[in-house]
């Protein structure tokens, strides 16, 4: 109990001293007596609740709560959180090399990471982590499964694994190592020269790893690119800047923020020029596109460099700031500014907006970009298109992903064509991925699915059979070549893709992919 004491003392000295330290920057009366009775409040818990707590929760909880009335980006670190967000933006770490899911209620090899332990060990997609050092991993999350399987580099760790076709589980000792995680998990060439590469997040090396894959396009005879930014939940706004300034000149104003503080206000432009300048660029966005990520889409259409093909981003316009806390290991990320992007238009959604009405089924799959937002404010692109703010960003062309047939979705759903692999691969040594099936898969998998207990008949198979083999053919490239195997598979079937090969075809120019999709064109001069 004096232990107790002396802590929560100790906790309420330091808020004390926060108070002090605001109240010479001006603080209000206020402050102090509502820190007055934030005090009497911890007291009255500590003593009086029905069960034992700890001081160190209340205090925990109070700063989590105050970070939430703020904005949902704000948020109390605590030394485990701002270890993880170190991680993800450094991406490095100590482990084993995997990427996980969760099927089956058990941790789920996806891919081993090339050269990774994991890798060198053997380990497959699809095999199942059922447990760590012994302890089983039924029910774990996929942050527990990570958090267990990473350590520091050297150190030692058993893994049991459950492979499809193998009688008994066996263990597997692995010697971490530093794993590095890459923003480009693939980039590569297709059809008549142009360049595929997906941008999945930006972390320290984001621009670099940009950078090298253009390298690598340019040489295996690239002359337009597609940059796919969906589902890129964002990350470190510098390399925002050096990711979109590989196809703009030098000295061009990628973003701006601003904000209450001093110093807040800055302008965010090329340190050098970018090689592709004169690729035609098509970018391809979604819902899940969100903060750095519309900072590089938001950019590249205000300054007409690219063609934006999608729905309308997430609209994460927000600047966060992290304050490392003194004599602590948590830390404070806070919300400081917000993002504008070269024509001066927000990117933040504000809670109350909906989004543009290319969310609304209105029957067909493309149509122009609509000009109407929750609260649309005009704005003019250096050529003088008409490019709307507040909301996100709006692509030029809005195309719909193809939703799934019922049948397709439902076993996607089940991830049943990853299991069927697995499965096929075990039990067929030297088994190739080509542009079909091999024989007798395809008759394999209707009997697994009628195992599985999946309602199907021959009339919905073959009404669905084509993007069904798609599954299976890019879970079997996965398996025998990777997941740029896979993801070359899986683009086959994706309408933003082949909508954008179809514009890149008809474009000489960068400025050619606005006639070519037959939207407004920037006019030569316009400013």
């Amino acid at each position: 109990m004096i232990r107790k004491r002396v802590v929560l003392g100790l906790l309420l000295a330091a808020l004390f001293t926060l108070g002090w330290w605001v109240g010479r920057g001006g603080a209000s009366g206020d402050l102090y007596g509502n820190l007055d009775l934030f005090v009497e409040i911890v007291h009255k818990v500590e003593q009086n609740y029905v069960d034992p707590v700890q001081p160190e929760q209340l205090v925990d909880g109070a700063l989590k709560g105050m970070m939430r009335t703020l904005d949902p980006y704000s948020q109390y670190l605590s030394a485990k959180d701002f270890a993880n967000l170190k991680t993800t933006t450094e991406g490095t770490f100590g482990g084993i090399g995997v990427v996980v899911s969760v099927r089956e209620n058990y941790p789920t090899v996806i891919s081993p990471i090339e050269g990774s332990p994991a890798f060198l060990a053997g380990l497959r997609s699809g095999d199942q982590i059922v447990k760590v050092d012994g302890k089983s991993t039924a029910g774990l999350t996929i942050d527990d499964a990570a958090e267990r399987l990473r350590g520091p580099e050297g150190t030692k760790v058993t893994i049991t694994v459950r492979r499809e076709g193998d009688s008994a589980e066996r263990d597997v000792t692995l010697e971490r190592k530093i794993i590095v995680t890459h923003s480009v998990p693939y980039a590569f060439v297709v059809g008549d020269g142009v360049g595929y590469l997906r941008l999945a997040s930006f972390a320290e090396q984001s621009g670099a790893e940009v950078r090298a894959a253009l390298d690598r396009l340019r040489s295996e005879g690239a002359k337009s690119a597609v940059l796919d930014l969906r589902q890129d939940p964002g990350g470190l706004l510098e390399q925002a800047v050096d990711v979109a300034g590989e196809f703009l000149p030098k000295g061009t104003q990628v973003v701006q923020t601003r904000g209450r503080m001093r110093g807040q206000d800055q302008r965010y432009s090329t340190t050098e020029a970018g090689p592709e300048r004169r690729w035609p660029l098509v970018v391809l966005v979604d819902q899940g596109s969100a903060s750095a990520s519309e900072i590089v889409a938001g950019a590249l259409q205000d300054l007409d460099r690219a063609l934006l093909i999608g729905r309308t981003t997430f609209g994460k316009g927000l600047v966060q700031t992290v304050f490392p806390l003194r004599g602590t290991d948590a830390a404070l990320k806070l919300t400081t500014a917000r993002y504008y992007t070269p024509s001066g238009r927000s990117i933040h959604r504000a809670a109350h907006d909906t989004l543009a009405r290319d969310e609304e089924d209105d029957g067909g799959d493309e149509a122009p970009a609509p000009a109407d937002t929750a609260a649309p404010k005009h704005f003019r692109t250096a050529g003088g298109r008409s490019v709307y703010g507040g909301g996100g960003i709006t692509p030029d062309l809005v195309v719909l992903a193809d939703s799934l047939p019922p049948l397709t979705l439902e076993v996607e759903r089940l991830g049943l064509p990853f299991r069927f692999a697995n499965r096929w691969v075990n039990t067929h040594p030297g088994a190739t991925a080509a542009a079909t099936l091999p024989d007798g898969m395809w008759e394999d998998f209707t009997v697994f699915l009628s195992g599985e207990k999946v309602k199907s008949d021959a009339k919905s198979l073959a009404a669905e059979r084509d993007p069904l083999r798609r599954a299976l053919r890019r879970e079997l490239a996965r398996r025998v070549s990777g997941d740029t195997a896979a993801a070359r598979v899986a683009l086959e079937g994706d309408v933003l893709f082949a909508r954008a090969l179809k514009i890149l075809a008809r474009a000489k120019s960068p400025a050619d992919v606005f006639s070519a999709a037959g939207v407004e064109t920037p006019r030569a001069g316009a400013r």
